[in-house]
C-alpha cells in the first residue's frame, strides 16, 4: 500500500526565487488532499553579535526588537502566500485543508526542519536548494542535503534557480 500523504511541510528561506519548491507543495497539497505549513528558520545571531547589541541595548529592547522581527517576518510569509495564490491559482482554486499555516522558528535550520516535520507529524518534507555543484554540497553541504540525510520522513528536493 502507498503512504497517505496528509499533512506536507514546506521549509523556506523566503528567496525569491522559492516559487517552484512551493508550487510542488501546493500540488501535492490538491492531489492528495493534504494540508501544508509554511516554515522558514531564523537562524540565532553569533556570541560576538549578541555581546554588540547588548552593550547599545537593554534587554528588554532587545527582546522587543526580536519579537518584531519575527512578527514582521511571518507577516511577510502570509504575504508571500496570498502573492502566490493570487499570481499562480486559478481564481476558483481552494486549498483542500485551508491555507497553509505560516510559522517561525528560531535555531539551527536543519534541526528546527526536522523537530517542526515531528511536532506536526509531517508526511512530507517539501524544500528547495540553489546548490546544483556536487563539488559544493561535498564541502560545504546545504540544508537540504542535511535534511535529507538525517530524516525519517520522506524529502522532496526541488531545484531552485540560483540567480
Amino acid at each position: 500500500m502507498l503512504p497517505e500523504i496528509n499533512t506536507i511541510l514546506y521549509a523556506s528561506d523566503l528567496g525569491t526565487n522559492s516559487r517552484p519548491a512551493f508550487r510542488l507543495a501546493v500540488k501535492l497539497a490538491a492531489q492528495n488532499n493534504a494540508s501544508i505549513t509554511f516554515l522558514h528558520v531564523i537562524e540565532p545571531m553569533n556570541n560576538t553579535a549578541e555581546n554588540v547589541i547588548s552593550n547599545y541595548l537593554s534587554a528588554e529592547m532587545y527582546k522587543e526588537l526580536k519579537e518584531a522581527g519575527v512578527t514582521e517576518l511571518k507577516a511577510t510569509m502570509v504575504k508571500r502566500i496570498e502573492a502566490f495564490c493570487q499570481d499562480e491559482l486559478p481564481a476558483d482554486f481552494t486549498f483542500p485543508k485551508g491555507k497553509p499555516e505560516a510559522r517561525i522558528a528560531v535555531g539551527n535550520v536543519e534541526e528546527e526542519i526536522l523537530y517542526v516535520a515531528d511536532h506536526i507529524n509531517a508526511d512530507l518534507i517539501v524544500m528547495g536548494t540553489r546548490t546544483h555543484s556536487n563539488l559544493t554540497k561535498l564541502f560545504l553541504g546545504s540544508s537540504a542535503q542535511k535534511v535529507l540525510q538525517r530524516s525519517k520522513r520522506p524529502v522532496l528536493i526541488a531545484p531552485l534557480d540560483p540567480n
